[in-house]
């Protein structure tokens, strides 16, 4: 069984800073693109960045110059620092990766469970 699980998010004042982690771990051969995920109250799940296995990197606009995503291969892990925080990120936020299996050539997606980041004074 492979899970993701998300831990860092939290209550911080705008202009704050907050660090996501999503450690993926169980039956891993390979993983491929890794991304984080928002959905806010009412509106529909967003990509806010993601990064290959080489280490490529994209952001939605609204993000790019605040947001850095990166990851640790040998840690199973990606990262989401959030700097210059705004009440417009209040949002869950999900982990995202593609995971092949051992002994498999397949990649499937898996979602961790979401964590809630509220940006509020």
């Amino acid at each position: 069984q492979v899970q993701l699980v998300e831990s860092g998010g939290g209550l911080v004042q705008p202009g704050g800073s907050l660090r996501l982690s999503c450690a993926a771990s169980g039956n891993i051969g390979g993983i491929n693109g890794m991304n984080w995920y928002r959905q806010a109250p009412g509106k529909q799940r967003e990509l806010v960045a993601g990064i290959t296995s080489r280490g490529i990197t994209n952001y939605v606009d609204s993000v790019k110059g605040r947001f850095t995503i990166s990851r640790d291969n040998a840690k199973n892990t990606v990262y989401l620092q959030m700097n210059s925080l705004k009440p417009e990120d209040t949002a869950v936020y999900y982990c995202n990766a593609f995971i092949r299996r051992y002994y498999s050539s397949l990649y499937s997606e898996y979602w961790g469970q979401g964590t809630q980041v509220t940006v509020s004074s």
